[in-house]
């Protein structure tokens, strides 16, 4: 087979628009406070080890906490979060500010959970890959809650919030 070179970027990224997630606000908490944003790139890679990736920019304010705590909270959205998804997605908005929205718990290992998210998962992080501008965080779900069983998920698709 001939050699040919990668997508550009753009192609690339126009792509994986057309390539629906769900979306989560992905928190931690430790010695430098709590600490969280919006994610869709996560997903399950294993049920034997229970194992999730979750990709974070290396630029990321909460980067750093991740690593330096080592363990983070999964908060799949439901449809009507979607506001505070967009609080947390944007770097607009500091730490307090995002938390003031929502109501927020401290779960059974300490990490930040959102009420009335679908799922809930505490995870710890066993594995991190480097690739391009993010980590991958292979992450060990040690405590999982669900609270919204008959709720829609919200998704992203095509550059926008959709329903699932």
């Amino acid at each position: 087979m001939p050699e040919r070179p990668p997508l550009s970027k753009e192609i690339f990224r126009d792509a994986m628009a057309r390539l629906a997630s769900a979306v989560t606000i992905i928190t931690t908490d430790g010695e430098n406070g709590r600490h969280g944003f919006t994610a869709s790139a996560v997903c399950s890679v294993s049920d034997d080890p229970a194992t999730v990736l979750v990709c974070v920019n290396r630029t990321a304010s909460t980067h750093a906490h991740l690593v330096r705590h080592g363990l983070l909270a999964i908060n799949i959205l439901a449809h009507e979060q979607e506001a505070l998804s967009t609080l947390f997605g944007s770097s607009r908005y500091d730490m307090e500010a995002r938390f003031a929205a929502g109501q927020w718990r401290t779960g059974e290992i300490g990490m930040p959970l959102l009420e009335g998210a679908l799922v809930t998962l505490e995870c710890r992080i066993s594995l991190t890959q480097e690739i391009g501008t993010h980590s991958v965080f292979f992450v060990e779900p040690l405590c999982a809650e669900f609270t919204r069983e008959e709720a829609k998920g919200l998704v992203w698709f095509d550059r926008a919030y959709r329903r699932a």
